[in-house]
């Protein structure tokens, strides 16, 4: 594989790597509602007592002007300067089983050759199974689990995990042209898709990495320590309930993806599962418009009070 080494060069964990494990593929900058992929990649690498096994050059790969490396200035000195990551890294699960993640930010150039370079190395270590991830926001309620939609050739996967099957067009993630060469050379594949409510997309939510670890788990059998995410979880869920109680027209909004949502699930028939029966659908900038008017309302009456106290 040396002839690729302008964007990839093994690193000090190539040669300790057995045959077989199982490759987990989180890249970000793209598709990632809720920071879901972001999330769930930093929890693997926290638990995973992770070892480097191959990195890519972001010299070859990234656009440094669309995703700028981050510098660090003390007083009048430049003490750091940090470069976004894509590399292979051979980890542990909580029980000690062995896999490898290839995680950091998406490719903005040279897809092809990047997914040339991902074959070889799923060849080379005789990867047991691939799986990908990513994220997007959808109509739904955060007041129920979340769910998700799955493709690949790993259909008892895909029937076990996918709640939403459609013929769509769509834009790529560099990940898409790894699954279809993957799926054209008959290797196991199999791409995760957490559906995040659409109205939380742009923020954090913790849910998101829950839910798809939990996946991850029933697709490689591989499991992952999610005590501190279930706590940020709780947290979360408690202070956007605290932000939408008192508002109807949020309650009002939400209400209606709850009943889409159950009605979806139960295989209730209808033209558009998350279309009320108007055909109309409460948008992200509906129901952000209504939570930052609550907000805006709360903090103009906290400040009142602080006024007059």
């Amino acid at each position: 594989m040396g002839a690729q080494g302008a964007i990839f060069r093994p690193d000090s964990a190539w040669a300790d790597v057995p045959a077989g494990l199982p490759l987990v593929v989180l890249l970000t900058g793209y598709r990632d509602s809720g920071a879901t992929v972001r999330q769930t990649m930093e929890t693997m690498i926290e638990h995973g007592q992770a070892e480097v096994v191959a990195t890519f050059s972001p010299d070859a790969l990234l656009d440094y002007r669309a995703r700028r490396p981050i510098v660090t200035i003390d007083g009048s000195e430049v003490r750091g300067y940090r470069i976004p990551r894509l590399d292979l890294r051979m980890l542990r699960d909580s029980i000690g089983q062995k896999y490898l993640l290839l995680s950091g930010y998406e490719p903005d150039f040279r897809w092809e050759e990047f997914t040339k370079i991902v074959m070889a190395l799923v060849s080379h270590f005789a990867v047991s199974t691939t799986t990908w991830a990513h994220a997007i926001p959808m109509p739904v309620p955060h007041t129920r689990p979340l769910r998700l939609t799955a493709t690949g050739n790993r259909q008892d996967i895909v029937e076990q995990l996918s709640v939403w099957k459609a013929r769509v067009e769509a834009p790529a993630h560099a990940l898409h042209l790894l699954e279809h060469e993957l799926m054209e050379a008959d290797d196991p594949v199999a791409s995760l898709v957490v559906l995040v409510p659409h109205y939380l997309a742009d923020g954090v939510v913790p849910a998101g990495p829950l839910k798809l670890l939990e996946a991850l788990g029933t697709a490689t059998g591989l499991l992952i320590p999610t005590e501190d995410l279930r706590e940020r979880d709780r947290v979360f869920r408690a202070e956007v309930d605290e932000q939408i109680a008192g508002n109807e027209e949020v309650q009002r909004l939400i209400s209606l993806l709850e009943n889409q949502h159950d009605g979806f699930l139960k295989g209730t028939p209808q033209e558009n599962p998350f279309a009320d029966a108007d055909g109309e659908l409460p948008t992200a900038d509906d129901i952000a418009a209504e939570l930052e008017r609550y907000l805006s309302a709360r903090r103009d009456r906290d400040h009142d009070q602080d006024q007059d106290s």
